[in-house]
């Protein structure tokens, strides 16, 4: 198996799948592309993030041996399946346009566009599985919890971003988000497997390689976007994040949508990191 096989059983799902879909509101697809990066079950950067997020953050010997306990691996026995699922030009054009609340595209793309990445993380581990391959989806195992990072703050036990920027898919920008070669509007997934995949090269050693503000200091169109000035110059401020995204705005999209949601995504749209890797001089201005 190589990373091509991997594209090809995600972009057949993708391509396929019924619920692949905004919801009966918005019936046209969550997604239509996806990018995919493979990490080495023994890179060191997994036990970096020990000391950056927090010892709590598994690594993938230690998960995958938590989930197959009569089968364990050693760590250069498995590989981890990143993906990044760009956001699709309509729901970025429509989050584009908002100041204060998420549009109704990213609000769909946020639940059962998550919703359909859920169905393809089991989709990639059956698949697996039935070429008789172990994998797990870390996010959907019992094991994983939200955690709280000494350093970070809200934290997981297997973080999708770091999974990411581990496989060479993108680094990190002022507001956290993950800057991919399609930008920082997505969303991410991963799987850990029990078989040996060439590892994606990681094209920077720095994880803040792509984003303008660390590179050059000329940008800061995220913080800019903020409505509750969650984002500055000395980064982003995840609980006046959080009292916004899952607050105001969770109160706002349960009287606008009709249920129970979260969300803004405000700081992935309308910056110049949005739909790709930023050079100097393509900032963004919001007025």
């Amino acid at each position: 198996m190589n990373q091509k096989d991997v594209h090809e059983l995600l972009m057949d799902f993708i391509r396929s799948s019924p619920a692949n879909t905004l919801g009966p509101s918005l019936p046209e697809p969550a997604w239509d592309d996806v990018l995919v990066g493979i990490a080495a079950g023994d890179d060191p950067v997994f036990d970096s993030f020990k000391t950056h997020v927090g010892n709590f953050h598994f690594t993938p010997s230690e998960i995958f041996n938590l989930s197959f306990p009569d089968a364990q691996a050693r760590a250069d026995e498995l590989s981890v399946i990143s993906w990044v699922l760009p956001q699709r030009e309509a729901t970025k054009a429509s989050n584009r346009a908002e100041t204060r609340f998420p549009s109704h595209h990213w609000v769909m793309a946020r639940f059962p566009g998550e919703a359909f990445n859920v169905f393809l993380r089991r989709h990639i581990v059956n698949r697996l599985a039935e070429k008789g391959i172990p994998a797990l989806a870390p996010p959907l195992s019992p094991f994983w919890k939200e955690e709280q990072s000494p350093v970070f703050g809200r934290a997981s036990r297997w973080s999708e971003r770091h999974t990411a920027y581990a496989a060479g898919l993108g680094t990190f920008g002022l507001c956290d988000g993950l800057i991919t070669p399609r930008g920082k509007a997505h969303r991410l997934g991963s799987a850990v497997a029990r078989v040996r995949i060439e590892p994606t090269p990681r094209p920077y050693t720095d994880h803040h390689a792509y984003c303008l503000f660390f590179t050059t200091g000329e940008c800061l169109d995220c913080a800019k976007r903020c409505p509750v000035g969650a984002i500055g110059a000395r980064g982003h401020d995840k609980e006046k994040c959080w009292d916004h995204a899952g607050g105001t705005c969770a109160e706002y999209i349960r009287e606008r949508f009709g249920f129970d949601g979260y969300g803004c995504g405000l700081c992935q749209t309308a910056v110049a990191c949005e739909s790709g890797i930023p050079v100097s001089g393509s900032q963004i201005t919001q007025l």
